[in-house]
């Protein structure tokens, strides 16, 4: 049953939103934070409603005539008053996407066409017209017709979204996450955590603060003309967290610079924190031929490298640009590729999920891995550490704060290594995971997604694995979980009792930094792994199923199906039909009676969907979606199987398409007018498994000229 919440909900949350500063966290409250939170406690009962609701608005501009609720008492008079204590301002101090974000496109072209009397093109966008409406009213002031009146900008808004920011980390955070939580809609952590702070002051938190909205801020030019002075705070910061955010801001920042003026923007980039701002001078002040600086903060770095991802890069680019090396790490691992294997082309939407239905046709055990497979395995094995011991500010917090600075092993490299050494077995460290995923199943966590099989490819590791490289590796992410907490390899594969992770590449895939990284220490620890080169070729065993649907009309989101007919190919060779009517749970309409012979009555007593969903995924499991206009016959069954919150993938194929390629020139590529011009037996047209049968002699034929040509279509 869904949750209702109370009358005063929105009061209630800003409550408890303010409360968080009354502990630990109001050492980070200037002055302004907290006149504004004495000023808020001030206020009657029906002024704190009316502050924080308006609050809860996305922006900072508000129509007042929007306030009227019948729980606050004369709503606007008491909107007055608060003009009068200046909580709210009138629309000349508001910004551009504030407006627009409260004005159709439509009211934004009439202003400027009020205002210019001139046409505005419908081709703007929202914000453009926006800024260009704020430029018209800042020379012209508002259209007289116009009442900006009934619109108010909070007076509290800079306050109000640095206490946002404190609380959540971020920009993006909103108080309309309380009542998502409330609602069940979003789940928190269920423990009330400790009281915890974000920076380590004031200073920091202003400063993270300001790097975090000078991004949303950029670009800060237009026409290579500065439109605002950005600074750079000359404090030394201490927070992890106002670290990265400064990071991010003057990494962006000396990106901006380098196209206006160079110097400044390596000279930013030089003394930016962080390894994609050290990477990025490194290229940029190789290229303008500060090669002697270079080398030196190259082999400064390999000495003392502050992550594995910076290690691999300075290593690699040393080699290349000053000891002649002529091909990066990234190509040579790539060029080396262990093995080729040949796919068929109608896999090349899902080349990893192709590749493991190979491998089940030979025999070979083959999980798809990538990063949920180690992810689980840390959080599963440090869970005790991670989410019970470290520091969570607030219920919204998902990833443990050392997690985020990357600072696990230093702070707890005692407790690690005293877990690491309790679970000494396989059978220990088998039986430790599971004791964590039966006690935890389905607590919130920002490192994998529980789910019924999440524990089956662990196992497959536990079996086939030795424990030193198991726990190897895993000391290595305790050790530096940001180079690697993602890049894994696509599957793991056991074949004859061996284990192997492969990366698989199709053709023009590129090999990213962070999987050569993580592919690098996964080979260091003892682990098998290969690059799994992929061609593209036409499989005669490749099996393919013919589906044909009948529905109650042509909606996927709104009709049901009334009949599937499958059936299933290999080598050209029919192996498998599977046929039924089915329970739309709705009428049919009198011309699709007409049309398919299907009535209410012959499948008022047939299954629904529901009934027959595992029979459909099964018969379709790793084979080629085909039908006849197959978007039509795939969406109504995808959809179906969303009804039931269940996925549904299958690489696909339209047989209209691929006759089209192999058969031009024809009249019609209606099914009716193929089977015609082909001499195809039709045994009753708009007949599920008659037509089903129909389109898969069509699929021969394709099939045949396929194989013939062996060239992709």
């Amino acid at each position: 049953m869904r949750k209702t919440l109370p009358t005063f909900y929105y009061l209630t949350h800003f409550h408890e939103f303010l409360g968080f500063f009354s502990g630990v966290n109001k050492t980070l409250l200037g002055e302004q934070e907290t006149r504004f939170i004495e000023g808020f406690a001030a206020l009657t009962h029906d002024q704190q409603c009316i502050i924080a609701r308006a609050a809860n608005r996305k922006y900072a501009v508000i129509n007042r005539y929007h306030f009227n609720y019948e729980e606050i008492l004369n709503p606007q008079q008491q909107i007055d008053e608060l003009i009068e204590k200046r909580w709210f301002t009138d629309l000349s101090t508001a910004k551009a996407h504030d407006v627009a974000a409260v004005m159709t496109k439509s009211d934004l072209i009439e202003l400027l066409v009020q205002l210019t009397q001139s046409s505005i093109s419908p081709a703007l966008k929202k914000p453009e017209l926006s800024n260009l409406l704020m430029q018209q009213v800042s020379l012209k002031g508002w259209p007289k017709n116009f009442l900006p009146e009934q619109f108010l900008v909070r007076g509290f808004e800079h306050t109000f979204r640095f206490l946002l920011f404190v609380y959540f980390g971020h920009t993006k955070g909103r108080l309309n996450q309380f009542s998502l939580r409330d609602l069940g809609v979003m789940r928190t952590r269920n423990e009330n955590p400790s009281e915890q702070i974000r920076f380590h002051n004031q200073e920091d938190a202003q400063a993270a603060f300001f790097y975090a909205m000078q991004l949303e801020q950029m670009p800060y030019w237009q026409d290579n003309q500065f439109t605002s002075a950005p600074r750079v705070a000359k404090t030394q910061l201490h927070s992890p967290l106002a670290i990265q955010w400064q990071e991010k801001y003057q990494f962006a920042l000396g990106l901006q610079l380098l196209s206006i003026d160079i110097d400044t923007g390596l000279n930013v980039l030089a003394n930016a924190p962080g390894d994609k701002a050290r990477e990025k001078w490194i290229r940029e002040a190789y290229k303008h031929g500060q090669k002697d600086a270079v080398k030196a903060e190259l082999e400064v770095l390999i000495d003392t490298p502050p992550s594995d991802t910076i290690l691999n890069f300075a290593e690699d680019f040393l080699a290349r640009k000053f000891l002649k090396k002529r091909t990066s790490a990234l190509t040579d691992m790539l060029r080396s590729a262990t093995r080729t294997l040949k796919l068929d082309i109608s896999q090349n939407t899902g080349v990893e999920a192709g590749v493991l239905a190979q491998y089940k046709r030979q025999g070979i055990t083959a999980y798809r891995t990538e990063n949920q497979l180690w992810r689980s395995m840390f959080g599963l094995i440090f869970w005790p550490i991670l989410f019970e011991q470290d520091e969570f500010v607030n219920e919204f917090d998902r990833r443990p704060v050392c997690l985020k600075e990357n600072t696990f092993y230093t702070r707890y490299e005692k407790q690690i290594e005293t877990l690491l050494a309790q679970v000494n077995s396989l059978a220990k460290l088998q039986q430790h995971i599971l004791s964590i995923a039966s006690s935890r199943y389905g607590e919130p966590n920002a490192l994998f997604i529980w789910s019924h099989k999440l524990l089956d490819p662990i196992n497959a590791l536990l079996e086939h694995s030795q424990l030193e490289p198991l726990l190897g590796f895993l000391r290595m992410m305790c050790q530096d979980f940001h180079s690697l907490q993602d890049g894994f390899p696509d599957i793991m594969v056991i074949e004859k009792g061996e284990l192997r992770f492969e990366e698989i590449k199709a053709p023009g895939d590129q090999l990213r930094r962070n999987q050569l990284v993580s592919i690098q220490r996964l080979q260091q620890a003892g682990f098998t792994v290969q690059i799994s080169k992929v061609e593209w070729y036409f499989d005669p065993q490749q099996p393919y199923v013919v589906v044909d649907i009948e529905t109650t009309g042509g909606k996927s989101d709104y009709h049901r199906i009334t009949e599937i007919g499958m059936v299933k190919l290999i080598n050209g060779h029919e192996v498998g039909r599977w046929q039924s009517l089915l329970n739309p749970q709705r009428r049919i309409p009198s011309s699709i009676t007409a049309l398919t012979g299907i009535t209410n009555d012959m499948v008022a007593g047939a299954p629904l969907f529901a009934e027959v969903a595992g029979e459909i995924n099964e018969f379709t499991q790793d084979c080629v979606f085909v039908a006849h206009n197959v978007n039509f016959d795939y969406g109504f069954i995808r959809q179906e199987f969303a009804r039931l919150e269940l996925p549904f993938k299958r690489a696909k194929l339209c047989t209209v398409r691929e006759m089209r390629k192999v058969k031009p020139g024809l009249a019609s590529y209606s099914l009716a007018a193929l089977t015609q011009t082909f001499d195809i037996k039709m045994e009753r047209h708009h007949r599920a498994l008659s037509d089903a049968k129909a389109a898969a002699e069509l699929l021969k034929i394709i099939l045949n000229e396929r194989l013939s040509a062996q060239v992709p279509s």
